[in-house]
């Protein structure tokens, strides 16, 4: 069972996980019973990040293997997705009642794109800029895929112009950082180069012709169940999170949404949508048995048990993990990625508008 605010009790099953985004689709968004949104026309989908969105790059592009028990809740086996079942993405596409997106590195899926493409790559990151598949590359890629597309009249211009761009980056840009040992003070002396990297893709996606923007800001890493089994010297918040690590994750936040209005200024006609993800997720450890999970800071899948069940040598999927019997309880599918069913309750307060500056709903893209 999981709890969803405003909505009550509901089964984790497949079939009532889509009754019930139905229902909040109906309360946040005022749609149909039948979940016919963006009567008007169609929407095109880009979305470019890091494995928080990554809908199977990651497998596509370097052949990584992402084992059972992934995608064990939605799609009954693994897809590329690093969770049990639906990304934040999938449930914000199945909103707008259009298909999911296909990995753009995907030659083998058959797709021709006709509503998007995902530029997302698990581990991917702002900086070293050139790295595979760092955000300045997915914008590359794009920029040829535009090419390829246009040409074969799958999306005109109209649709390239009219598309909705997402962005959802920068945590791996603060791991990294972390994972280096740098002082707090270093990691915010390098917050502005990757707020940089963000600025320049947007505004190179502007200059191929888009206009509307949905960006994300990062999560608490301090909560990540990874990174509290690494940490030795806990400085720990009444959540049990890491003090320093959100920190850090506040700051960036703070550049990316003056960024944000910086950019709505700069760029003419362009609808640049700030979403704010740490605080949905933040809600969701320190309010967790208010939303039905008991176990806010353990991963469902991994090794080790109690506190954190996080074992960096035997990671989900992988010879020696283990994976809980009800992931609806958990937060944390694998200790760096949420559950289907935190998803399902991030998804449903992202469509509420809450939390986005300025308060555009998302279907507006579509039925403006």
């Amino acid at each position: 069972m999981v709890y969803v605010q405003g909505l009550g009790w509901a089964d984790q099953s497949v079939g009532l996980i889509i009754t019930l985004s139905g229902v909040v689709l109906l309360i946040v968004l005022s749609s149909s019973v039948d979940g016919q949104l963006c009567p008007t026309r169609p929407v095109q989908i880009f979305n470019f990040g890091d494995s928080n969105s990554d809908t199977g790059g990651l497998v596509a592009g370097l052949g990584f293997s992402v084992n059972p028990p992934n995608g064990r809740t939605f799609f009954s086996r693994s897809t590329g997705r690093l969770s049990d079942g639906r990304l934040v993405i999938d449930l914000l596409c199945q909103s707008l009642n259009v298909s999911l997106l296909s990995p753009y590195l995907d030659s083998l899926a058959g797709s021709i794109f006709s509503n998007g493409a995902n530029f997302a790559v698990a581990s991917s990151s702002t900086i070293p800029k050139r790295f595979p598949f760092s955000l300045s590359i997915q914008v590359m890629q794009f920029i040829h895929f535009k090419a390829i597309v246009g040409s074969k009249h799958w999306i005109n211009d109209e649709g390239f112009r009219k598309a909705l761009y997402m962005i959802d980056i920068g945590q791996n840009d603060l791991s990294d950082c972390f994972t280096k040992n740098l002082s707090y003070v270093q990691i915010t002396e390098r917050i502005p180069s990757v707020i940089e990297e963000i600025k320049s893709a947007v505004k190179a996606l502007y200059d191929q012709g888009g206009r509307n923007f949905w960006i994300h800001n990062t999560g608490p890493l301090g909560c990540l169940p990874q990174k509290l089994s690494l940490v030795e010297k806990k400085d720990l918040d009444p959540y049990g999170c890491l003090s320093s690590y959100n920190a850090a994750a506040r700051s960036f936040n703070e550049a990316l949404l003056d960024l944000c209005i910086a950019m709505r200024s700069e760029l003419k006609d362009a609808v640049i949508v700030y979403v704010d993800i740490y605080a949905i997720k933040y809600d969701l450890i320190a309010n967790s048995t208010k939303y039905g999970f008991s176990m806010p800071l353990m991963a469902c899948c991994g090794n080790g048990g109690p506190p954190y069940n996080f074992n960096a040598g035997r990671l989900c999927g992988r010879p020696g993990s283990h994976v809980c019997e009800e992931g609806s309880r958990f937060v944390s599918w694998d200790g760096i990625h949420y559950t289907e069913a935190a998803n399902t309750i991030v998804a449903s307060k992202i469509l509420s508008t809450n939390y986005s500056t300025p308060r555009i709903p998302f279907d507006f893209f579509c039925c403006s």
